[in-house]
């Protein structure tokens, strides 16, 4: 069958596209880089015609027109499932909201609860078959399909194809309107460049991994670390299960250490379901049969994830308190990024058979007056949100070392993770762990 000419029917401009929005409207936008940054700038031109129009958006790279242009949120409101570094500023700035999210079950909220008045998402461009890609964001496109009352997506004949998996597509039928944009390459994302301290933890995070273990790697510069540390190293027969796909997985697998040959399902295939880094990274799942893109809600849920034997899941963390609670997305009041999927694979590593669910961290920061921060803390910060609760923390790595918290009480906690604490801040955790009585007086830190 040709498609073309429902094509052509439904090939609208982005000027007539954005009036399909009307007062109250509920917009919401494709993740990550799939967003929809040529309908996003059309939308901020009508300004003045609208107002109380919410725009939904995960991790929206940089700052969205439709905040630039109404900064006193007379016109917007920017929701947020998870902050990049432009939301967590405009937050700063009481110009966007958080939507507390555990990230599997974002489709089934769909389900449940929402109804977007218009879905615009950044596609590839469609196939003999009638069929437009989600290209590196799946995560729950498919689901926001199902409910939205308007599909809008807007080709860009610059991103990649990636093949499923389930769910990796969108078919014409399921579109209302299309807009043809100016084919900007998809943005890049570069991991800051590790510090000594990140190639020590990343190290001691290494130790902790055996052959045939089925990695998930968060976001930041020590879990990307991690990957090229595996790389390099003499493991064998790794595979890859995540929710986000970095450059390490290029390394890892055209190394020969991720061929995911021992998985236990998907075998062969790395399973994802979005992918942000830079271009060797996007080239590497264009057309790739080595790749599987999912949603989220198959790829991130515990019940599935933990399937695999030897699952290892690293994260980062920005406090760890005595406790072992664990804060991975706000600082007090501060929100930083969001839940996503860290709790989801915590976790399933735990619930897997020789898994192990990884929070790894510097021990400490400098301040700008060069005064030592401690990221283990008595407390979280007032304020600051659990990611991951105490019962389900389990291994907790810094550049001193790793300690497994499981089955260990709550003056074993504290005298773990002291362990793992910059030195010159260990004595003033034991005096705050007695005030607190979870400190034996026998017990000796090294």
């Amino acid at each position: 069958m040709n498609y073309n000419q429902e094509y052509q029917s439904k090939l609208i401009s982005p000027q007539e596209a954005v009036k399909i929005v009307k007062f109250g409207d509920w917009i919401h936008y494709g993740n990550f880089m799939m967003a929809p940054t040529y309908f996003d700038k059309y939308l901020a031109e009508r300004k003045e015609e609208l107002s109380n129009v919410n725009v939904v958006a995960v991790c929206f790279p940089g700052i969205p027109e439709i905040v630039k242009c109404d900064p006193d949120k007379e016109h917007f409101t920017f929701n947020d499932w998870h902050f990049s570094g432009g939301s967590r500023n405009l937050h700063d700035k009481d110009l966007s909201y958080y939507i507390p999210l555990t990230y599997h079950e974002c489709p089934k909220l769909y389900e449940r609860y929402l109804e977007p008045d218009v879905f615009s998402l950044k596609v590839a461009p469609m196939d003999q078959h009638g069929y437009f890609n989600f290209s590196i964001s799946n995560s729950m496109h498919a689901s926001i399909v199902k409910k939205a009352k308007k599909v809008i997506v807007e080709v860009n004949s610059n991103v990649p194809v990636c093949l499923g998996g389930n769910d990796e597509s969108v078919h014409i039928s399921d579109v209302d309107f299309i807009i043809e944009t100016n084919n900007e390459p998809v943005i890049e994302v570069k991991s800051p460049a590790p510090t000594e301290i990140d190639i020590k933890v990343a190290e001691n995070v290494l130790n902790l991994i055996e052959d045939r273990s089925v990695i998930q790697l968060g976001i930041g510069a020590m879990p990307n670390e991690v990957g090229r540390l595996i790389a390099k190293s003499g493991l064998k027969d790794l595979g890859g299960h995540t929710e986000m796909l970095v450059d390490a997985y290029v390394d890892m697998y055209e190394s020969g250490v991720m061929t995911g040959k021992y998985k236990d399902f998907d075998k062969g295939k790395i399973a994802y379901t979005f992918a942000m880094g830079t271009k060797k990274l996007y080239d590497f799942v264009n057309m790739n049969p080595a790749c599987a893109s999912y949603q989220v809600d198959y790829v991130n849920d515990p019940f599935i994830a933990s399937k695999h034997d030897k699952l290892i899941a690293v994260n980062n963390a920005i406090e760890v308190d005595l406790y072992g609670q664990v804060s991975s997305e706000s600082y007090g009041l501060r929100q930083i990024s969001g839940t996503g999927g860290q709790l989801d694979y915590i976790y399933a590593a735990f619930r897997s058979k020789g898994g192990k669910g990884i929070i790894c961290m510097a021990s400490h920061l400098d301040d700008k007056s060069g005064n030592i921060k401690s990221k283990i803390v008595p407390n979280l910060k007032g304020g600051s949100i659990v990611t991951v609760p105490r019962s389900i923390c389990n291994f907790v790595v810094t550049e001193h070392g790793s300690v497994d918290l499981k089955a260990k009480s709550t003056w074993q906690r504290a005298e773990l993770l002291i362990s793992l604490a910059e030195p010159t801040v260990r004595e003033d955790l034991i005096k705050e762990a007695e005030k607190m009585k979870i400190w034996v007086r026998s017990n000796k830190i090294v």
